[in-house]
């Protein structure tokens, strides 16, 4: 795919797709839960359906209209055994909080997934349920996909988490839903917290006590309304865009701001970006509001500690973003990236360097040295299969000179099917 280069501004106004993280447990919960749940603005992308498709296969009546998914739930004991293979294409949310689920459920079921899924690590699941009593086997003694669980009578755990990370989080709480007693997960971080939040929304009960939270089981879960924001992980693309491509502004409508997701924005604001939030609402269940952000001279900032959980997958664009700010930016404590859809951060430093960014891999995390010109003289990038780093390259051409080239744009799909149509409305705005 021919990208956009050389553009001279980007204005105009969007509104981002559906968060990816909450279309998820939306789906889920509602077919754990009593009745029926109606979804507004679910994410249609592949992760998202990859989750109704395998919840269909346990037996779950969803019906999906464009953004709108009527989910009829199964309610306790309501999940059928599959008679075919569970498979979670690339979403790893998909693979990680289903075998929480299917932790707790008396029958047997197997996961699959795709070249990517079959490369990231599930012992850190793994691993915890079966201290809760699932029966899990799998490759690599249960580490890797193809995976094969047996659920049911589960014990309640203490876990002190290794990794802040959602997915483990969710995985173990909502294991704990369906255990007899105090489930209880404790993080080196904060992570996003979707799923404590969105458990509250369908009438469950969750205790957060600093880092840790804690669920008591059983629990009877109610179908309910949610409306899922705007992922801000999407709109972190065009922030980024409006704040490094000349004589920019963009409004991004409708975004979710969860604090627990928000770290792009402090970002911003400490590199001195011009960005603006107004209109937050909805902030008893997930903050809502609109954010502007206009062209920007920006200064070199150093990103770590419990910063990063906030912006994990926003990671790659950041990288970009420090490109074109003054000084030295470091980015630290982030080798959670090497196990994403693909080792983010050899794969970021690889492909911006084809644009001359100055930029080293460490351990960790990145060094990147601003602010660098962007040139492009026919060179030909390539997503790795992962959307994230696709998006950040498309946004990487706009301010380049010369002409490039993405490779596998398909992926973009998975978390932004409209992402180049609408990068596209804003280069002619």
């Amino acid at each position: 795919m021919q990208l956009p280069t050389n553009v001279s501004s980007l204005r105009g106004t969007l509104e981002v797709p559906g968060d990816k993280s909450i279309s998820h447990r939306a789906v889920m919960l509602g077919a754990l839960a009593s009745g029926r749940t109606v979804i507004d603005h679910f994410l249609p992308g592949a992760d998202c359906l990859s989750t109704i498709d395998c919840f269909r296969r346990l037996g779950v009546d969803i019906r999906r209209d464009g953004t709108h998914v009527v989910v009829e739930g199964a309610g306790p004991g309501g999940l059928r055994e599959p008679s075919a293979v569970l498979d979670v294409g690339n979403s790893g949310t998909t693979a990680r909080l289903l075998l929480g689920i299917l932790a707790g459920q008396p029958f047997h079921a197997c996961l699959i997934g795709d070249e990517s899924i079959a490369k990231r690590p599930m012992a850190r699941v793994t691993k915890p349920l079966r201290e809760m009593g699932a029966h899990i086997d799998g490759r690599d003694g249960g580490n890797y996909t193809p995976l094969s669980i047996r659920g049911g009578a589960l014990r309640p755990l203490r876990y002190n988490s290794p990794v802040a990370s959602a997915q483990v989080k969710s995985a173990i709480l909502l294991a704990g839903l369906f255990a007899d007693g105090v489930t209880s997960v404790t993080e080196p971080h904060r992570s996003r917290d979707h799923t404590e939040r969105m458990v509250r929304l369908f009438g469950g009960e969750m205790k957060v006590d600093g880092l840790t939270v804690s669920v008591a089981g059983p629990q009877r879960l109610r179908g309910t309304h949610v409306y899922v924001p705007g992922d801000i992980s999407s709109a972190a693309f065009f922030l980024v865009a409006g704040a490094i491509v000349p004589n920019s502004e963009i409004t991004l409508k409708n975004v979710g701001l969860n604090p627990t997701r928000t770290g792009i924005i402090d970002v911003l604001e400490q590199m001195g970006a011009d960005i603006a939030v107004d209109h937050v609402r909805n902030e008893e269940t997930e903050p809502i509001g609109d954010i502007t952000i206009r062209t920007s001279a920006l200064q070199a900032v150093e990103i770590g500690g419990d910063l990063i959980p906030r912006l994990i997958d926003e990671i790659p664009i950041i990288a970009l973003l420090a490109t074109q700010a003054e000084g030295t930016t470091v980015i630290k404590d982030a080798s959670e990236l090497k196990v994403k859809e693909t080792n983010r951060i050899d794969t970021v430093v690889t492909e911006l360097k084809k644009f001359g960014a100055d930029i080293e891999a460490t351990d960790d995390g990145m060094i990147i040295r601003g602010k660098t010109p962007l040139a492009a003289d026919g060179i030909v990038v390539d997503s790795h299969g992962d959307h994230r780093i696709g998006m950040m390259l498309a946004i990487a051409a706009c301010c380049a000179k010369g002409t490039v080239r993405l490779e596998r744009p398909e992926a973009v799909a998975v978390s932004y099917p409209a992402f180049f149509s609408d990068l596209r409305s804003l280069v002619n705005g």
